[in-house]
């Protein structure tokens, strides 16, 4: 059994990236593993200042959301970063909360990127998947896989595809 963490951060409250997160946590529950989901777009999350704090203190200034998700983090095998494509990367939301990881030792971990947009052009996905690589190669993460999810603009359209079988069996399979 593996401990697995889903951050979420859609705004859209059902929106097609939160969609695509739940096929993937059906997929990784009914392998046997222990999933939590943190919905980041729901929750207050102070924007990292840079003050440093953390590394001197141990924790960061801002007691906010981001203290309840740090046992989960740390104690997490896999971590699973599920966004709408937003100006070529990460959801502001989501990104508050990547950006708060600094303050923490999340070395050797495996990941999976999912990535929802209303683009049907592959490339525009380059950007965040760049990124992820970037986060990945830096703390030693090892991907799992990487699902780009193209076509899909209005609340719940990913319905209407095979995407989310596909992020079930990535669940299944990791």
């Amino acid at each position: 059994m593996k401990n697995i963490l889903i951050i979420t951060g859609s705004p859209r409250k059902n929106g097609n990236s939160a969609l695509l997160a739940k096929a993937f946590m059906e997929g990784a529950e009914r392998a046997g593993n222990k999933v939590t989901l943190f919905d980041a777009a729901k929750k207050k999350v102070h924007p990292c200042i840079a003050c440093d704090i953390c590394l001197t203190k141990g924790r960061c200034v801002y007691n906010d959301d981001f203290s309840e998700l740090i046992p989960t983090l740390e104690e997490a095998d896999v971590i699973v970063l599920a966004t709408l494509l937003y100006w070529f990367t990460f959801s502001a939301q989501l990104k508050l909360v990547i950006d708060r990881m600094y303050s923490l030792q999340l070395q050797n971990k495996k990941s999976v990127l999912i990535v929802s947009a209303a683009t049907d052009d592959m490339k525009d996905f380059e950007g965040v998947v760049s990124t992820y690589g970037l986060i990945h190669t830096h703390l030693e993460w090892k991907n799992r896989a990487i699902l780009n999810v193209p076509n899909v603009n209005g609340i719940g359209e990913v319905m209407d595809t095979d995407w989310l079988e596909k992020a079930k069996e990535i669940g299944l399979t990791i």
